[in-house]
Order: C-alpha cells, then sequence, then structure tokens
C-alpha cells in the first residue's frame, strides 16, 4: 500500500498515512497531533521492486 505524506498547517507537524489509492479518495485526512483538518499533501520519494537482477 502506498504511504501518504503530509503537513498540518495548523501545528505544523509532518506525518505519514498508510492506505490504499480507494481509501484516500474517500478519507477525511486529519492531523493525529492537533486534530486539524487543514493538511497539505507533501511529495514523497516512489521506490519500485522489480524482478531484473542487476
Amino acid at each position: 500500500m502506498p504511504t501518504y505524506e503530509y503537513r498540518c498547517e495548523k501545528c505544523g507537524k509532518a506525518f505519514s498515512l498508510i492506505m490504499s489509492i480507494r481509501e484516500r479518495e474517500t478519507a477525511k485526512i486529519v492531523c493525529p497531533y492537533c486534530g486539524a483538518d487543514d493538511v497539505t499533501q507533501l511529495l514523497s520519494a516512489c521506490i519500485t521492486k522489480t524482478s531484473r537482477k542487476s
């Protein structure tokens, strides 16, 4: 499942959530520290796994 990173605009803390793409489409994201719903999604790295060996 993807990991989504957010920053709370109220308290300024960053946090991560692990959820499916479908869950993210319908979820109301709130800060786990202060409960505010004014959050901004941050850009995060993408890691892929392949079966090819180098």
